[in-house]
């Protein structure tokens, strides 16, 4: 529909979705940076999607049954922040909607997660915002089917482009919704034929409907332009028992009449002649940043429109039997519940006594094995690699189409996709997610395991494999740089547990953080479990500790992670019997050692001693810190570890022919002193 038709026949819709265009395109013209020609083309859709189909409050924009709205085309973040603004969120002052792109702003070149309320998640990254929305819709599955539908009851809406479909995750992403059937979750495609470069034509001939169709979605499509076209397929996309994508065909930069349908309105200001002369043609008289008052109101109106529907949830929740809105309540605040600490304590008492020699990944079997049935808030899965991973306990079901109790996702080979819709489940809330795959493939993951840092979620990646240690599969599937990579990512926890009792401390902490994700780096290989003079205090949670202290005062210091806490042990016995007082640091998680008060770093690591470093990876994975730096010298410091790639071989035959052996590591200690 043209714009002279627009106004004619709907000239409400066109004032409402008029007042978006203008503002993105003032703001993306005072900033002179930003996407203006996305939200110009996407107005119409998202007016209509927001006037007439979106269940929410504006006052009320953490209602826990709300739809989730997601700009998986974070590019054009003005169209999000626009209708923040005229709908009524507290924070989306004009003041905001002015200084866009600027310091302090909450409105980011991008939607950022937390920044603003109404922003459901960090996009930006293209695909990534599709592939958190199938987590939100596993979400809103799995709690309508623990609570109830009077309790839990919406749909995810979506608002994706070119880039995201392009975008190698999208293909994950449309692959596990379609074949989880997700019914509530509705793909709006700006279907606008332009990227940066161009024409989509010049990079891309994939049908896209024929895409989606074969993976089991309901394609519709409609003119985005045409207000009564867009109510009629949202209408039907909410009556399906599948995911559905619309495609809906829009002009990039509408009514822009030298950058419509080019390149040229995507990632740059109009300018201002160009702006004036979009003013004419939308017959909007009025000054840069001003909204009159009456198409506010209107706005405001839409905004208002779910409060009804809140109130009415609300009287539900309040209706409750007590103990039951108090567990709904609980597992909403992510808050552990009172059993978790007795469980921990049982187990590890019985880890204590027994003293298996087990892998770390079979350690984090046997915790999930005792923490699951404690946890119902719990979602687990893994990448096709359950039985290495060891993910699935015996008492979680498989999340299914036919089973939404179910508490065990198989995602297939989507390790980038897992983790994704991991963010998506963390974002929505009452689900502690964990996902599993090989340490080496968080490569593939990276882009979702980064935004999890980013928007503070706590996630929980279980990554087995973890070193050189998982033998004949070679250099392939040894990850040696992976390590440092997890740990130089701000927010993270990376633990590398060297025991069943310091793995079952690591899930304890995974399971109770509130604003960061959690990388598990476990051994395939057995290891001896170490720990075993039972405590109920949670060591890990210090970072690292002495775990086996020098006969006198200590000459030279052992620090190590993970599987080569082992070898640091068997080094100390033999430096020991040298007359050498040797003191064992077991270093599970470097991150939390370096947020401990400078006095107990001192007590763990004084000054004075030799110090060694041993893990099967390579140096750069913070190693520095604690050898040279907190009262080091390098003239007294060593690591052993990895210089380079591994090799395909038994593990002991591995280790052995790179130097990662207790012998190696007496040497170098006698040759320090």
């Amino acid at each position: 529909m043209d714009i002279a038709t627009l106004r004619d026949r709907h000239p409400d819709h066109w004032s409402r979705a008029t007042a978006i265009r203008v503002l993105a395109m003032d703001a993306v013209q005072a900033a002179n940076s930003g996407h203006p020609g996305m939200p110009m083309g996407m107005a119409d859709v998202a007016t209509v999607l927001f006037s007439r189909h979106l269940k929410f409050d504006a006052t009320a924009p953490h209602w826990p049954d709300r739809d989730r709205f997601i700009l998986s085309a974070g590019h054009g973040s003005m169209l999000l922040y626009a209708l923040l603004h005229l709908t009524g969120y507290a924070d989306m002052t004009l003041d905001q909607i002015r200084n866009f792109r600027q310091w302090g702003a909450i409105t980011a070149g991008h939607p950022e997660y937390g920044h603003a309320a109404g922003v459901e998640t960090t996009t930006g990254p293209l695909g990534q915002g599709i592939a958190n929305a199938v987590g939100f819709a596993i979400a809103e599955e799995s709690l309508r089917a623990r609570f109830g539908s009077r309790v839990v009851d919406h749909r995810t809406w979506v608002i994706a482009g070119d880039g995201c479909l392009m975008e190698g995750i999208s293909h994950e992403a449309i692959g596990l919704a379609g074949m989880q059937r997700l019914r509530n979750l509705i793909v709006l495609w700006d279907n606008n034929d332009i990227s940066i470069d161009g024409r989509i034509s010049l990079s891309d001939i994939t049908d896209q409907r024929k895409r989606f169709a074969a993976a089991g979605w309901k394609v519709l499509s409609c003119d985005g332009h045409d207000p009564d076209d867009i109510d009629r397929a949202l209408t039907e996309a909410k009556a399906s028992n599948r995911p559905v994508l619309v495609d809906c065909k829009t002009h990039i930069g509408f009514g822009s009449p030298k950058k419509q349908d080019s390149a040229a309105a995507h990632g740059s200001p109009l300018g201002d002649a160009e702006i004036a002369a979009v003013r004419d043609i939308y017959g909007w008289p009025h000054a840069p940043f001003t909204i009159p008052a009456d198409i506010k109101a209107a706005w405001e109106a839409i905004g208002l429109r779910g409060a009804a529907d809140r109130a009415a949830w609300e009287a539900r929740i309040a209706a409750l039997p007590a103990a039951r809105r108090a567990e709904f309540e609980r597992t909403l605040s992510g808050t552990a519940p009172r059993k978790l600490a007795g469980a921990v304590r049982a187990l590890k008492k019985d880890l204590a006594e027994k003293a298996p020699k087990v892998a770390t990944r079979k350690a984090s079997e046997m915790a999930l094995a005792a923490l699951n049935p404690v946890l119902p808030e719990t979602l687990g899965g893994s990448a096709d690699l359950s039985g290495s991973n060891l993910t699935k306990t015996a008492d979680l079901s498989v999340f299914a189409p036919d089973n939404r109790k179910g508490r065990y996702i198989h995602y297939g080979i989507r390790e980038h996709g897992m983790a994704a819709a991991m963010n998506g489940m963390a974002l929505h809330g009452g689900i502690r997610a964990y996902g599993g795959t090989f340490l080496c493939f968080t490569d593939y993951a990276r882009g979702a395991m980064r935004l999890s840092a980013l928007m503070g979620l706590p996630v929980a990646y279980v990554m087995t494999h973890d070193s050189i240690g998982l033998g004949e599969d070679g250099p392939t599937h040894q990850p040696v740089e992976h390590l440092a990579i997890c740990r130089a990512t701000p927010n993270t926890l990376v633990f590398r547990p060297a025991d069943a009792v310091e793995t079952l401390e690591a899930w304890e902490l995974a399971l109770t953080q509130s604003n960061r994700p959690s990388v598990l780096a476990l051994s395939r290989q057995n290891l001896p479990t170490l720990r075993t003079a039972f405590s109920a205090r949670n060591l890990t949670a210090q970072g690292a500790y002495v775990l086996a202290e020098a006969s006198g005062k200590p000459q030279v210091i052992l620090i190590a992670t993970g599987s080569e806490v082992e070898i640091a042990v068997a080094a100390r016995a033999t430096l020991e019997s040298a007359g050498i007082a040797t003191r064992v640091v077991s270093m599970p998680s470097m991150e939390l050692f370096a947020a401990q008060p400078e006095s107990y770093r001192r007590r763990v690591l004084p000054a004075g001693p030799v110090r060694i470093g041993i893990e099967a990876a390579v140096r750069a994975g913070g190693w520095d810190r604690w050898l040279l730096g907190e009262r080091g010298r390098e003239s007294k410091a060593a690591f052993i570890g990895m210089q380079g790639f591994g090799a395909s071989a038994p593990a002991e035959r591995l280790y052995a022919e790179f130097g990662i052996t207790a012998d190696a590591v007496v040497a170098r200690a006698k040759a320090l002193l």
